[in-house]
């Protein structure tokens, strides 16, 4: 059953910040009353790379980088209320990204109004503003390409004319929302914010307007969000500091203590394994003022959700859902399965990942493919390995005795892709692979593995590395080596 459209008219919205829209502060916006809830913004690149993986132990959905970090994570309550905000500066990317997402998402935001360095000097965010045909590409490509909804958010620019064209412009994508930041790429928090730009958009534009930038100034409490929404004659309004403050801001009851809003949210940060420094981070932004108290340093001397926990009395609760979650991995470990061939087209496939910590030194899954195949009087494995523009990263199709296999992961490198396809392989006939703790099958000799190799063999090797030097600066092809067997590649 597919995702209700999510409406962009009448709500309020905890928006991204720096390091702050992670699961455990968004699930706990939604508690408080939040209608929608932003992630962080997260960059195209580095997303672009991930792998989405159903987390069984966490129940959630995980969108892994190369390197194991997680660079994003939702679960099913929030699935239809969170918005993926993206930086990007390419519409390609873009929509690769979003296409990544968008079974486990609302909407997708792209962020056109972050002022900081590490987003502008990509030509992202606040960069955009002065480039509007990169901008309509962007989001032409992104409405025509996903079936959820797609939303941008702006700052104001230097005169009320420009900021009325641009979104009049960005209007004419076919953009479900626009989120219009009151303040000039220069300026920050401390300036006030412009509402009188904001109400000259909305009333210039038929799509929905969302107001952000009154944390500050004008919402302290929930009862001031309807005053901001009226003062800039928006549809919505967007919080971020306030929410990050005080999460409560969005209750109709009023706010909350502090203390049981941080609880709420530790609480949430442990349960979904949230990264410490991220829940000391949020913590403090939390005490603000009273960072330096007892509590503040018992929060900034943690290194570890433990220590965090204890800081709050709740080591009981960190113990139970610790003890619950290592039942979990334990009840996942026993029933998982091997991981099973699927066909693409002619090829079998599955997805696997080379780890090179999993194999001896001398021992690599395309030194037993090949033994195997000559073995069998096979002709040698084939591999045609194609590069990914967007992230530079490799896909590799073996071919053997006629028949193809590739992993359907990207790695970050031709050697490991070609080695994740030759594992396929394997798996898929019931080939040993030479991995750590595997028993020996014999396809390797004992002097390949510990990585000895004859006299004639050695003498081939230092003359081919000889014979190859002058080559090598001349024209600049290297040599590689792989086991016993070289061939001359060009860098």
């Amino acid at each position: 059953m597919a995702s209700p459209r999510l409406s962009f008219r009448n709500i309020t919205a905890l928006a991204p910040m720096v390091r702050v829209g992670t699961l455990p502060m968004r699930l706990l916006a939604l508690d408080y009353g939040a209608d929608v809830v932003y992630c962080e913004e997260l960059i195209d690149l580095k997303m672009v790379q991930c792998q989405r993986v159903v987390n069984t132990v966490l129940q959630t959905v995980d969108f892994v980088a190369p390197d194991d970090r997680v660079m994003f994570r939702t679960c099913e309550r929030e699935k239809d209320r969170v918005v993926f905000q993206m930086g990007t500066a390419d519409p390609d990317r873009a929509l690769a990204v979003a296409r990544l997402v968008e079974k486990d998402v609302a909407a997708v935001d792209v962020n056109m109004g972050c002022p900081k360095e590490y987003s502008t000097k990509g030509g992202m965010g606040a960069a955009l503003l002065s480039d509007p045909d990169k901008i309509e590409a962007i989001l032409k490509k992104l409405v025509a390409g996903v079936s959820i909804p797609v939303t941008c958010k702006i700052r104001i620019l230097p005169s009320l004319q420009e900021t009325v064209d641009l979104v009049q412009r960005i209007e004419r994508t076919g953009v479900a929302a626009v989120a219009v930041h009151g303040r000039f790429k220069e300026e920050r928090p401390r300036h006030p914010v412009h509402c009188d730009y904001i109400q000259a958009v909305a009333q210039a534009v038929s799509v929905p307007v969302i107001a952000n930038g009154g944390s500050l100034d004008l919402v302290k409490t929930n009862a001031d969000v309807a005053e901001f929404k009226r003062a800039s004659g928006a549809s919505s309004v967007m919080l971020a500091r306030a929410a990050m403050w005080n999460a409560s801001v969005f209750s109709s009851q009023g706010p909350l203590p502090l203390e049981k809003v941080m609880e709420d949210y530790l609480k949430y940060a442990i349960r979904y394994d949230n990264n410490a420094f991220n829940t000391k981070y949020c913590l403090c932004q939390m005490l603000r003022d009273k960072v330096e108290s007892p509590l503040g340093k018992q929060v900034q001397a943690a290194q570890t959700n433990t220590e965090i926990s204890k800081a709050y009395g709740l080591q009981t609760f960190y113990q139970h859902t610790q003890e619950e979650l290592q039942a979990r991995r334990d009840t996942s470990q026993t029933s998982s399965q091997p991981e099973r061939p699927v066909m693409d087209g002619d090829v079998t496939t599955m997805a696997i990942r080379f780890e090179r910590r999993e194999y001896p030194p001398q021992i690599t899954p395309k030194m037993f493919l090949l033994e195997w195949s000559r073995k069998e009087k096979l002709e040698q494995p084939h591999y045609d390995t194609v590069e990914r523009s967007q992230d530079r990263s490799f896909q590799s199709t073996v071919t053997v005795a006629e028949k193809k296999y590739r992993s359907s992961l990207w790695e970050k490198s031709k050697k490991f892709a070609e080695q994740a396809s030759a594992i396929v392989c394997l798996r898929t006939l019931g080939i040993p692979e030479g991995r750590i703790g595997e028993e020996d099958s014999g396809l390797v000799s004992k002097r390949k593995r510990e990585g000895k190799i004859n006299g004639s063999a050695e003498e081939k090797r230092k003359k081919l590395h000889v014979a190859s030097i002058p080559e090598t600066v001349s024209s600049g092809v290297a040599v590689e080596t792989n086991g016993d067997h070289h061939r001359a590649e060009q860098p």
